[in-house]
């Protein structure tokens, strides 16, 4: 925890790094934690001297250290939810956080179309029910469902350049 009295310096990354050093954190934590799971208990035979086999675990150092990695954490999340919230990607006119939304609704949008653009204007089906055959029709334009899948699919690609673009090339600051 802060007291104020600290003086931290700031930091400046890009969100690629950020997130890059938050995976770093939470892997950190991870094997910390599984660390002390392992050495805050241990096991010794009836009539053995635990001193002897008792593992190395400093409680209060762990859970300084758990905080101290958890406060990073918080810190970094809020930089990156700032970042993502206020910086705008100039050829979409929207920020981060909107294009981290924007672009899986263009995902399923591109599988839609994709299936639609497959289809063939009048498919055979055989039923099991009956001998008698019938035909499936595409009820809507499949070369306008081609077209439109190409479209997705480029804009699908600029939108992913663009935010790496932004997420490997605009710095802000972190107190870390």
């Amino acid at each position: 925890m802060r007291t104020g009295k600290e003086t931290v310096p700031e930091m400046k990354m890009t969100s690629a790094k950020a997130n890059k050093m938050l995976r770093n954190l939470n892997d950190e934590h991870s094997k910390i934690v599984n660390m002390e799971k392992k050495e805050s208990s241990f096991l010794a035979v009836m009539g053995e001297d635990p001193e002897t086999v008792r593992p190395a675990y400093d409680y209060e150092a762990v859970q300084s250290e758990l905080e101290e990695i958890e406060g990073k954490v918080r810190t970094l999340k809020h930089a990156i939810f700032d970042f993502n919230m206020n910086t705008v990607v100039p050829e979409f006119g929207m920020t981060i956080d909107e294009m981290l939304i924007y672009i899986p609704q263009l995902s399923r949008r591109l599988s839609r179309l994709e299936t639609l653009a497959m289809m063939i204007p009048k498919e055979r089906e055989c039923s099991i029910r009956s001998n008698i055959v019938d035909y499936r029709y595409a009820n809507f334009d499949i070369e306008k469902a081609s077209a439109d899948y190409s479209h997705t699919r480029e804009l699908l690609s600029k939108a992913q350049m663009a935010l790496d673009k932004l997420n490997n090339s605009v710095e802000f600051e972190v107190d870390l």
